[in-house]
């Protein structure tokens, strides 16, 4: 569950006036099951009902829960020790409420009957009258338990309000081991793995293939096929272990097996047939024709003009741009195999563009390179002088990119970490008033789990690294990553993934699987749709893209699983059904559907910018640009662009000249350091 931390300089530590008490006071520790926690196996400790040693009992700061809280007293060695009854014996989460005005930490070691269980931070709060929560994992034993919370300090321990305690399985498995493959053909992969252990039991093992759920197999099965593959190509395996809760492992190790290669085939495909003009503008050219047969299958179709290849698309259609208008051209369709046969050519059309389209319309042209060999470009924002700032994944650097090619490095984000998969440094985005504060929010991996920083741009260097938003769980795949601040400057939005464990998406306790909406410096907004929470939107399972419209609603891409990726409008407190519902299927009653779907061999949609209320999103399966054109509530008109020209495409943004940059997203694992930035010219229409 994420914690959502404001970093402020707290008040001066003052004297703690104390209500007359004994210097020990003893007391039968009460038990006390909340409703609100009783169908979590929750069950919450007044601090003022355990037994105190050098404290007292007091009720002058205001916020407390109970009767009272316990204060310290400002020596090493005071303790206040809770009898925790669990009902079984394993890992359990203890939830310590706190104060602390003072500019300290004030860390607690803990026991638990009598032996040494780790310690706890307890920083400050800001006044003694702001209260947090802080989170430790124990072991219990079956039964009563002694859990004592002892000041390491001469400066002593926090005011305590309580601890609650989760009686829950909260221990995930171990990771499951050695992996390995042990057989492949052209279309299956075969795999093994040692098995997970677990407190409680193993109940299952998920297969993933890059991020991507294959199949899954029961908890004393420790092997898989995986079939549908296809011929000589390599598949990135690992697998995950999960019990009944269901908490989910880390992944295993993983494993690269490439298919085997088919037979040669020499048999190309037949002629496109009726290749004909289904629409024209001032600058381009929509065809459509009758789609080739093969032995084995078309995977694609290559489009010429004038004697030259200028667009290559999946489907027996597409529209060729940055024409000249009342200019007649000349095109020709040739169809592919998977092994790279082409067809003969499709009979030509002579086309000549010409007509008036929409006002603003805004109309993709020529690419250019601004800048190649760079690692993993996943973030990408302008400043005020039209440079961009780009983030690299993997290397977890920050640069400063001009139009023309030139990059200069302002800093490496502290603490960021690889997932060796979709974790690390993600999106960026500037502050509404960067021009008087300089700040710049990253969204990146750490130790604990994934985080919003803030940093201060300046000159060249950014300095004051701040965490604002932290203990987003992670795993190697679905890390989210966006950020978006709203029209209006005042929210900003942060899209986070499930981490690998679907169950996250519908569980309100945990920012995974979710759309989050913050303050700039990290705070809840009090109008959030669930208070006290970050969370704006659930049921999501990897969101890569966020942008609004000109109306200031919120879209939003999102990853599917094994069946269809989405667009979704998304809604205050809105449900978008993960993990029952994917796209449109499965059990999807009470969630809101999504406003677009494509199968999953079509998109995996990430980056998503909005210009005149068209939508532009790249993606990386389908390693093309989508455009649509948003009509009252409902995407319409969509366009394909740049079909397989760059390779995966992860970011698309709009910048202050109103043109379109594209960044590709080939991954470490497949062409280290060998991405590119693009600027995409556009044409408004009309304007």
């Amino acid at each position: 569950m994420g914690s959502h931390s404001l970093r402020s300089r707290p008040t001066p530590r003052a004297p703690r006036r104390r209500l007359p008490f004994a210097a020990v006071v003893a007391a039968t520790a009460l038990s006390l099951l909340t409703a609100s926690g009783a169908a979590h196996g929750l069950t919450d400790h007044q601090s003022e009902s355990a037994t105190i040693s050098r404290g007292a009992v007091e009720s002058e700061h205001a916020g407390f829960t109970g009767t009272g809280y316990v204060d310290y007293d400002d020596s090493f060695g005071g303790y206040v020790e809770y009898a925790v009854t669990a009902a079984r014996s394993g890992a359990h989460a203890l939830v310590f409420r706190y104060a602390n005005g003072t500019e300290d930490d004030l860390p607690l070691a803990l026991t638990v009957n009598g032996k040494r269980a780790g310690a706890v931070s307890f920083p400050g709060t800001g006044s003694w009258t702001t209260w947090r929560e802080v989170t430790a994992s124990v072991r219990l034993s079956a039964g009563v338990n002694r859990v004592r919370a002892t000041a390491t300090t001469a400066d002593g321990g926090p005011n305590a309000d309580r601890l609650t305690v989760d009686d829950a399985d909260v221990e995930a498995p171990t990771p499951p081991r050695d992996l390995r493959a042990t057989g492949r053909s052209e279309t299956t992969v075969s795999l093994a793995w040692d098995a997970a252990s677990d407190d409680v039991g193993v109940v299952g093992y998920d297969v993933y293939q890059h991020g991507q759920l294959m199949t899954s197999v029961s908890g004393t099965t420790l092997s898989a096929t995986v079939t549908g593959l296809r011929p000589d190509t390599a598949y990135d395996w690992t697998v995950f272990a999960r019990d009944a809760t269901p908490n989910v492992s880390q992944a295993s190790n993983n494993v690269v097996v490439r298919t085997d290669a088919p037979p040669p085939d020499n048999e190309a495909p037949t002629a496109p047939g009726d290749l004909r003009a289904t629409g024209k503008s001032s600058t381009s050219v929509s065809l459509a024709w009758e789609a080739s047969t093969d032995n084995v299958g078309v995977t694609g179709y290559v489009v010429h003009r004038d004697g030259t290849q200028v667009a290559t698309t999946d489907h027996p259609s597409t529209t060729v741009t940055g024409l000249t208008s009342g200019t007649g051209y000349r095109f020709a369709v040739r169809a592919r195999d998977a092994a790279g046969n082409l067809s003969a050519f499709s009979d030509e059309v002579v086309v000549a563009p010409g007509g008036t389209t929409p006002p603003g319309e805004p109309r993709p042209g020529a690419v250019t390179t601004v800048r190649e060999g760079t690692d993993v470009p996943w973030g990408l924002a302008f400043l005020p002088d039209g440079t961009a700032l780009v983030s690299e994944r993997e290397r977890f650097r920050l640069y400063r990119l001009t139009p023309d090619g030139k990059r200069t490095d302002v800093g490496r984000v502290p603490g960021a970490q690889s997932t060796d998969g979709e974790g690390g440094v993600l999106g960026i985005e500037l502050s509404p008033t960067f021009a008087t504060d300089g700040h710049v929010f990253v969204y990146h991996t750490a130790e604990e789990g994934n985080q919003v920083v803030r940093a201060r741009l300046i000159g060249e260097t950014l300095t004051g690294w701040t965490t604002i938003l932290d203990g987003i769980p992670k795993n190697r795949y679905h890390n989210g990553g966006r950020l978006r601040f709203s029209p209006d400057g005042r929210y900003l939005f942060v899209s986070t993934g499930d981490a690998q464990n679907g169950s996250y998406g519908q569980n309100l306790d945990t920012d995974a699987g979710k759309i989050l909406r913050i303050n700039p410096d990290g705070s809840i907004p009090a109008d959030n749709p669930f208070p006290g929470k970050a969370i704006w939107s659930y049921g999501h399972r990897n969101v890569q893209g966020l942008d609004f419209d000109s109306q200031g609603r919120l879209w939003a891409t999102e990853f599917g699983n094994n069946t269809l990726d989405e667009l979704n409008l998304i809604q205050r407190g809105g449900n978008y059904g993960w993990p029952g519902c994917e796209g449109t299927q499965g059990y999807c009653e009470g969630s809101i559907p999504p406003k677009r779907t494509w199968p999953t061999s079509a998109a995996g949609p990430s980056g998503l910018a909005i210009i005149n209320d068209h939508l532009f999103i790249g993606t990386t399966v389908g390693q093309r640009v989508y455009r649509l054109r948003i009509e009252g509530s409902e995407p319409v008109d969509e366009q394909v662009y740049f079909q397989g020209e760059y390779g995966r495409l992860r970011t698309v943004e709009v910048d202050r000249e109103g043109d379109l940059w594209l960044t590709t997203s080939w991954d470490r694992d497949w062409d280290p350091g060998n991405d590119r930035v693009l600027h995409v010219d556009v044409d408004y229409q009309g304007s």
